[in-house]
C-alpha cells in the first residue's frame, strides 16, 4: 500500500535531506584545513597500542603504510613549502561557498532544485576526476573507490531530496491543470 505524503511532509524531508548534504559539505571542508593533524591521528589510530584501532595495521598493512606515507609527504610539505597549504585552504573554502548555496534550496526547493541538479552534477564528476587524475599523481588503485564514495554518498541525499522536490512540483502542476477556467467579465 503507497502512502501519499502531503506537499508539506514531501518539503519537510526534502530539507532534511539537504541539511545532511550541506553538514557533509562543511565537514568536508573544515578537515581540509589540519591536514598535517588529521593524517598524524590516523597514524596514531592505525598503529598505537593504546588507540581503539590498534590491531588495524596487522589487517590492512598497505592502508596502514600508505597513511604513514600520506603523512610523511604532508608533514614534509608543511615544514619545507607551507604554501602549497594554501591550495587546500581554497579546497577547503569551496567546500564552505557550495554548502553556502544550498541555502536556496533550504528556503524554496522548488524553486530551487537547480542546485540540487547542480550538486548531483558535481557527484557524477567526483567519479572519473579520481578515476583520472588519482593515477596521475600516484594514488594506489584501491584508494579510488574510497574517493569515489564521495560522489556516491554525497548523491544519495540529493537525489532523495530531489525526488521530494519533483513530487512537490509534479503535484503543483496537476492542481493548477485541474483548476476551472476562470472567466473574466471584461
Amino acid at each position: 500500500m503507497m502512502v501519499r505524503m502531503s506537499e508539506g511532509e514531501r518539503l519537510r524531508r526534502a530539507r532534511v535531506w539537504i541539511v545532511l548534504f550541506v553538514f557533509g559539505l562543511v565537514l568536508a571542508g573544515l578537515t581540509a584545513f589540519p591536514l598535517v593533524s588529521e593524517s598524524g591521528w590516523l597514524v596514531w589510530w592505525a598503529t598505537d597500542r593504546g588507540s581503539p584501532l590498534a590491531g588495524f595495521a596487522g589487517h590492512f598493512p598497505a592502508g596502514v603504510a600508505w597513511a604513514r606515507h600520506v603523512h610523511a609527504g604532508l608533514a614534509d610539505t608543511a615544514r619545507s613549502y607551507p604554501f602549497l597549504a594554501y591550495g587546500t585552504d581554497w579546497l577547503a573554502f569551496a567546500h564552505l561557498v557550495i554548502a553556502v548555496a544550498f541555502v536556496g534550496p533550504l528556503r524554496d526547493p522548488v524553486r530551487n532544485v537547480w542546485v540540487l541538479d547542480f550538486g548531483l552534477i558535481a557527484c557524477a564528476g567526483i567519479v572519473p576526476l579520481a578515476a583520472i587524475c588519482g593515477p596521475l599523481r600516484g594514488l594506489p588503485l584501491w584508494w579510488l573507490p574510497i574517493d569515489m564514495s564521495f560522489g556516491v554518498f554525497g548523491a544519495l541525499p540529493l537525489w532523495l531530496a530531489r525526488r521530494h522536490v519533483k513530487a512537490v512540483e509534479r503535484g503543483r502542476t496537476a492542481t493548477v491543470a485541474a483548476a476551472p477556467a476562470v472567466v473574466s467579465g471584461l
